[in-house]
């Protein structure tokens, strides 16, 4: 095993092999803009972009490409997977205006009988004539060993003897796949070791499958054991369970083997996203580095360590990758989670204000799965105009509504301590809403003041499931009065401020009837 800084490089195939996702074909511009991203701002050693012979479109990518790539210096980083075809894959290649290509032959016995129908010799020669053609039209050769891993398990002789016959026929990288992700660490490093010791004056590439979830720690692997290069993809692209992860082996790379890299990890994230986007295959929120919630603490211990302290941050910090930490808030936080929060907004409440907007946060997460830092605002506000006069209380609420048909709502309120239920019908729940809890009031000496203005809104950039602020403006007695309430169902954020305007004119009336008279 080797030892020791080194540098080792990372050739990504997110255009080649991880187009081969099920549901992925990146157009000719999305091609041209992901590689320009991944040499340019990434900083990726090397690129596969295609499969020779593919198709027009795939040409005229390549040939887009390789314009761009020779007026920018980067042409001998853009590589092509080709085929033992003698001449036809090499003449497509050299047609784009390519220099390197990735001849793919088969690195096991099994393919090579039973897919090719060959003997050894017979496929080392055409291997090394495709070679011969390819130099003679000015390529460079790089040699993937398919079904390599099973090759290695199954018959390292076969191994061998193709290596002996090919390794002087030009070569200058000799690419080992994991073809169907079958591989241990443990098997890894002893087969790569076992190739870098034995052919010394060669370089080998590790290409990995996460078939059982082991595609990083088998690049690992691979790299402690001699490997110079690892292939990767962005967001993990790849048949099957897909390939070893860029973001991941990049940075554990750096952290765990001390090795160094070409990459700009400032840019990791930026290439994550313009994949998905293109791809139209979403990560999950929990991917390491590039997930939406990996710099994310729910716990309010965590927040409360972090805020103490740092007790909860790693090497593996969020600002490497232009992004910062976020404390959620849910049904989980505490007061560290809040005070976080309210130090990113430059925001300050007493202590007694904060265990108010504490609880509400822990209701309103109760029923509702995650609370965004662009809802606290809102809550904040809500907490503020919050009395504790209780005259009404909602204690239920269904609404149905359909498409051409008037909308129905049941409710239940406790109105001065008794339960009173009623039903409404109108244009929308809202309005079904108010005809209901009017018929409450029939009998008693109040009615609604007139609503005169009424806003519905989300917080800025927030997402469909954001909180909704519902703000409606009153007029009574020629007196204006703005009432506010925040749920995540905008017809409830309206009928908490509806409520709330009841309980301000109710505890106004109560006041009134106590006021003495005067003389």
């Amino acid at each position: 095993m080797t030892t020791g800084v080194r540098h080792i490089e990372l050739m990504d195939t997110t255009l080649r092999d991880g187009e081969q996702t099920q549901g992925v074909s990146f157009t000719p511009e999305e091609k041209v803009n992901i590689a320009k991203a991944l040499l340019q701002k990434l900083g990726v050693d090397r690129i596969e972009v295609a499969s020779a012979k593919v198709s027009d479109g795939e040409k005229q990518a390549v040939s887009n490409l390789n314009v761009w790539a020779a007026e920018q210096g980067y042409l001998e980083r853009i590589e092509v997977l080709g085929f033992v075809d003698n001449c036809r894959s090499v003449d497509w290649i050299v047609e784009t205006g390519g220099r390197t290509m990735n001849l793919l032959t088969k690195g096991s016995e099994n393919h090579c009988r039973n897919q090719l129908k060959q003997e050894l010799a017979e496929h080392a020669a055409n291997i090394c004539e495709t070679i011969a053609y390819a130099a003679g039209k000015g390529l460079s050769v790089n040699m993937y060993l398919e079904d390599w891993s099973n090759g290695y398990r199954d018959n390292p002789a076969y191994v061998y003897g193709l290596m002996d016959a090919v390794k002087d026929c030009g070569v200058q990288r000799f690419l080992l796949p994991d073809t169907l992700g079958v591989m241990s660490p443990a098997e890894v490093t002893v087969a790569i070791g076992d190739m870098v010791s034995r052919y010394p004056a060669q370089k080998f590439d590790f290409h990995a499958h996460n078939d059982y979830g082991l595609a990083t720690a088998n690049a690992l692997a691979a790299v402690g054991a001699g490997a110079s290069a690892v292939h990767c993809t962005l967001n993990g692209l790849g048949e099957r369970a897909g390939n070893a992860s860029l973001a991941e082996v990049a940075v554990a790379l750096k952290d765990k083997m001390g090795m160094q890299l070409s990459i700009n990890e400032q840019h990791i994230i930026t290439l994550s996203n313009m994949v998905e986007r293109f791809s139209g295959k979403s990560i999950s929120d929990n991917t390491p580095v590039v997930g939406r919630n990996v710099f994310t603490q729910t716990a309010g211990i965590h927040a409360d360590g972090d805020h103490k302290g740092g007790l909860y941050e790693s090497q593996l910090s969020p600002e490497r990758f232009a992004r910062k930490r976020s404390y959620a808030l849910g049904k989980m936080s505490g007061k560290a989670s809040l005070l976080k929060n309210l130090e990113k907004m430059n925001l300050s409440l007493s202590p007694e204000n904060q265990k108010k907007v504490l609880r509400r946060i822990v209701k309103l997460g109760d029923s509702k799965q995650t609370i965004t830092p662009e809802d606290l605002p809102f809550i904040i506000a809500d907490v503020m105009e919050s009395s504790d006069y209780h005259h009404i209380k909602l204690v239920n609420c269904s609404i149905t509504s359909g498409l051409n048909l008037d909308s129905t709502v049941s409710i239940a309120v406790e109105l001065e301590g008794k339960l009173q239920k009623s039903t409404g019908s109108g244009n929308g729940g809202f309005d079904a809403f108010i005809n209901a809890i009017d018929k409450i009031f029939a009998s008693h000496a109040y009615s609604l003041p007139k609503l005169e203005d009424f806003e519905v809104r989300i917080p800025r950039g927030g997402n469909t499931n954001a909180l909704t602020e519902c703000v409606i403006t009153w007029q009574t007695k020629g007196k204006t009065i703005r009432t506010r309430g925040v749920h995540a169902n905008q017809v409830f954020a309206a009928i908490l401020a509806t409520t709330r305007v009841i309980n301000l004119q109710l505890h106004e009336l109560a006041a009134a009837a106590q006021k003495p008279a005067q003389l």
